[in-house]
């Protein structure tokens, strides 16, 4: 016969004998209070972010217009100035008339030149039957940048107000090169290259012809 009781009683027994926790163990600590420690490869992702960025950048400029010359151009007198005035080297400027052909053609051939890392255009932005610059370019990005448009018309809108939303500025990547298009006002211009285009220029230029490299 088996005795119930007897079983009852010797697991009462070893559950009294089961080991008290020691109460001088200190408790374990909690990872979410502890301090962090400094992350030592911050430096190390900046750094490898700006791996690829170019001192000095090869510009070449094409100014949009049926009415101005090389001669008189201000506004691609001050692209040139906001480059040279930052290191870099304006290695062409030409000219061609507000027509689709001429100005893809012009953008395709100078973002195909070796001595090329930038190409930035002038006029041809805005909204009138002759602004095809933007319709030009774009079947040749194979890589948009709305940001700089973003923040052109942002900076544009401190100084002109609602009249920004007339400009269709734009950029993009073309063959590897980045490629930006500014309005033909010589503050726009202006605006645009020393404030936007220039700063990044560098880090732009490198990231687009990093495959290449």
């Amino acid at each position: 016969m088996v005795d119930f009781q007897s079983r009852e009683t010797r697991r009462d027994d070893d559950e009294d004998e089961a080991p008290a926790e020691d109460a001088t163990d200190e408790p374990a600590e909690d990872p979410l209070t502890e301090e962090s420690e400094p992350h030592e490869h911050d430096d190390e992702e900046e750094h490898d972010h700006h791996h690829h960025d170019v001192e000095h950048v090869g510009v070449a400029i094409l100014t949009v217009s049926s009415s101005r010359s090389l001669d008189d151009d201000p506004a691609g007198d001050a692209i040139a100035a906001a480059f040279e005035a930052d290191g870099h080297e304006v290695v062409t400027r030409e000219l061609v008339r507000d027509s689709y052909d001429r100005v893809q053609g012009g953008i395709d051939n100078l973002a195909g030149r070796g001595d090329v890392d930038v190409v930035v255009t002038t006029g041809g932005t805005g909204v009138t039957p002759d602004d095809v610059t933007v319709e030009a370019a774009e079947p040749l990005f194979e890589k948009t940048l709305p940001g700089f448009g973003e923040l052109f018309r942002r900076l544009s809108y401190e100084e002109i107000g609602e009249k920004v939303v007339a400009t269709r500025a734009t950029a993009g990547v073309a063959d590897g090169v980045p490629v930006f298009c500014l309005p033909g006002s010589e503050n726009a211009a202006e605006l645009g290259s020393e404030e936007v285009v220039v700063p990044e220029i560098g880090h732009l230029v490198g990231l687009a012809s990093r495959e290449d490299a």
